[in-house]
């Protein structure tokens, strides 16, 4: 139960100006612009892409410099400019074959058609803090020079496939209808479109953890990594006055897709299984993550026995979403007078009636031990 308080809005008008000051930081420092977060900052800009549901890189970078870097606060801002948005149709799906390349590796396989391309990653670096990094206008060595071999570059499951040594890639039948979370709440149970969306724009760090509880036990999965790629994928949308797709732009995305040994059973011979993951920008951990996690949540597809968190369909993806999570965690802060002093009468009378009780019991006490006497 709330009840309004009046008198606020003097308070609240100096909240915010306190905000949009400590926003803009020391006058004597420049301010910071859009282009930079974007470019400079480029990593977060692609989470909160991600997260938020939208690709726009501008969109992202304004509502992190609104947020002060906040990364959630910034994902909330950009799913509720979202809403607002209208929808002038529906893209093809991505097909992520036809890849503009700009990172690829495997751990399973060494030589691979079209090479393996390390891109730029953090993989290789030390972990020392780099102090030349501390000048504003400092170089950071020859700009790279990026190569287009334009090499054919086929999945890692497709050679496996080649060889009927994995699951099918899971295509959905012609005209049949594709779940959408931003327009439908999620039930349970959930078919995978759904549970892949959920998964999407669910909170890196929440994945993370389950993604590495897999790793520990807590899950029958021991996953290698079949392919990541991260590269550029043309966005194409049917115009039916013209009869075929055309290319709308491309959006920079990653895609992991994981392998993990099945034993097989009464209806299926033994095979890898696949865990997938796809996200805008450059999101790695992201994508691998999600892959762990949906490889999962299909342990009933599989006869397999859900018994750790990350198997759990309905934990999992009614926890991940950070925005969700957010507003219940956080609406504890607004007032809860009422509530708070219901709960403290409730703790004063128990609290009474148990000092009541135990002034009885030490009286009747004293009593048996002077009669004893």
């Amino acid at each position: 139960m709330y009840v309004a308080v009046k008198g606020g809005e003097r308070a609240i008008r100096n909240a915010h100006r306190l905000l949009a000051d400590k926003r803009r930081g020391p006058r004597n420092l420049p301010d910071i612009t859009l282009e930079q977060i974007a470019t400079q900052l480029a990593l977060s800009v692609d989470r909160i892409m991600s997260e938020g549901s939208l690709y726009d890189r501008d969109l992202a970078a304004l509502a992190m410099k609104q947020a002060r870097g906040d990364l959630i606060e910034a994902i909330f801002l950009v799913r509720a400019y979202r809403t607002t948005a209208p929808r002038f149709g529906f893209s093809k799906p991505l097909d992520t074959a036809k890849m503009t390349v700009e990172r690829r590796i495997s751990a399973t396989f060494k030589d691979l058609p079209g090479g393996q391309l390390l891109g730029p990653t953090f993989d290789y670096t030390h972990r020392l803090l780099d102090p030349t990094l501390e000048g504003a206008d400092c170089e950071e060595g020859e700009r790279a020079e990026v190569t287009d071999e334009d090499q054919p570059m086929p999945r890692v499951t497709d050679l496996l496939a080649h060889e009927d040594l994995i699951e099918g890639d899971g295509e959905a039948e012609e005209g049949a209808p594709v779940g959408d979370l931003t327009r439908e709440p999620l039930s349970f149970p959930a078919e995978r479109d759904l549970r892949l969306q959920a998964l999407a724009r669910g909170d890196e760090g929440f994945l993370l953890g389950l993604g590495y509880s897999t790793q520990r036990g807590y899950s029958r999965t021991h996953p290698f990594v079949g392919e990541i790629r991260i590269g550029t994928v043309d966005v194409e949308m049917e115009i039916p006055e013209l009869g075929f797709s055309v290319s709308i732009g491309e959006v920079q995305v990653t895609e992991c897709q994981m392998i993990t040994q099945f034993n097989g059973s009464a209806k299926a011979p033994p095979q890898f299984t696949r865990g997938y993951g796809l996200v805008f920008g450059q999101a790695e951990r992201k994508a691998m993550a999600m892959s762990l996690v949906d490889r999962a949540l299909r342990a009933r597809d599989f006869g397999e026995d859900v018994v750790a968190p990350a198997q759990d369909e309905e934990f999992v993806l009614s926890h991940a979403d950070n925005v969700q999570s957010t507003g219940f965690v956080e609406h504890l802060k607004l007032p809860h007078y009422v509530d708070f002093q219901a709960e403290l009468d409730l703790v004063r009378r128990m609290r009474g009636e148990y000092e009541a009780r135990m002034a009885a019991d030490a009286s009747g006490s004293d009593q048996n031990r002077e009669a004893a006497e």
